[in-house]
């Protein structure tokens, strides 16, 4: 068989392609534009060491330890010793059992050699090393203890760092009638029976309480004045040190006076906790002579073991949660004196 070649065509697609190449090969560059408008300045970065100076100058950690000295918590030796060790109460207690806590969330197990809480224990790693990371471990809100066998998910928000302090001090323990609901009696069933040592939080929060219907209303949950970021756990007992504040945590009286646009001596802003502390010594005379407290002012009360009536074991919850509040009202002047108010109307009603 014979082929036949068609020399034209041939020709005729080898310079079609030839022509196609040619047209993709770049021209010559023409003039340049005019130049864009020049973008935002970006954001300086931080000064460390401008930054790690706020608190770490040596006159300004001198002046820190100097304040820590005079703290409540710089004796915390004596907590340790009593409770340190102890699984279910080191979280609080000591040193290793607060950054365990704060890291994993709960206390491994029994501490062996528990140490008082020190500069780390309460500030951990950095985080952004910006002018507002003062490092603290915790912030967010806090497990309401008192109800972790009620409700575990309950949370208590103090507002951002105050949350640390609220960790610690809040009651531990619900009111009586809230563990053992709708019982006509409640059985203390020891002489360490309440709501532990510092049940701050609770009492500026407004819950956790006996709230005993009475004539007196409960302020709305989170009413207080002294929830809120200014008159807060860190705006009254952290401000700038003077005659109290700072790493003293003692109540500075001067950020009350701001506050309160009043020039106060002491804390009894009103009369308000002179008020408080007569009443509550009136529902303790009342808890003596029902048998329910024992002890003097001399050697200090304690509850005596045993079943009392339900309205009996929240009185004596009340009255012993709100003197270890420590405020006489301050923290929560509405809720505090509602407490009392209805408490005492109560027993006087069931005499």
């Amino acid at each position: 068989m014979k082929y036949t070649f068609n020399f034209k065509l041939i020709l005729s697609v080898c310079l079609c392609a030839f022509l196609a190449a040619s047209c993709v090969k770049e021209g010559p560059m023409g003039p340049p534009g005019e130049d864009g408008a020049d973008g935002a300045d970006g954001r300086d970065g931080v000064d460390g060491n401008v930054t790690c100076l706020v608190c770490h100058a040596s006159d300004n950690i001198e002046s820190i330890n100097a304040e820590f000295a005079m703290s409540g918590h710089f004796s915390g030796e004596k907590a340790v010793a009593y409770a340190g060790s102890r699984q279910g109460c080191a979280e609080c207690h000591s040193h290793e059992g607060f950054v365990q806590y704060a890291e994993f969330g709960e206390v491994m197990g029994d501490i062996t050699n528990p140490s008082a809480w020190q500069c780390n224990t309460c500030h951990g790693i950095h985080e952004t090393f910006e002018g507002e990371d003062y490092a603290l471990r915790l912030n967010d809100p806090v497990s309401a203890v008192y109800l972790e066998d009620i409700d575990a998910s309950a949370t208590m928000d103090l507002i951002g760092n105050n949350n640390l302090c609220a960790t610690c001090h809040q009651t531990r323990t619900p009111e009586p009638n809230l563990e053992t609901p709708g019982e006509e009696t409640f059985n203390i069933g020891s002489s360490h029976y309440g709501p532990h040592h510092g049940p701050q939080a609770n009492i500026v929060l407004g819950v956790g309480f006996a709230e005993i219907d009475g004539t007196a209303n409960y302020p709305e949950q989170g009413s207080s004045y002294h929830y809120n970021e200014d008159a807060s756990c860190i705006g009254c007992h952290m401000g700038e040190y003077e005659n109290g504040g700072g790493h003293t945590w003692k109540a500075n009286l001067d950020a009350c006076i701001d506050c309160h646009g009043s020039d106060m001596d002491d804390f009894n802003y009103g009369n308000g906790q002179a008020l408080v502390e007569a009443e509550l010594n009136k529902l303790r005379d009342k808890l003596l002579e029902l048998g329910v407290v024992a002890g003097d002012e001399e050697n200090g009360y304690h509850p005596v073991t045993g079943e009392y009536p339900m309205l009996q074991a929240q009185a004596y919850f009340n009255w012993i949660g709100l003197v270890e509040d420590r405020s006489l009202g301050a923290h929560n002047p509405k809720y505090v004196k509602a407490l009392l108010a209805n408490t005492i109307e109560a027993l006087e009603a069931n005499e």
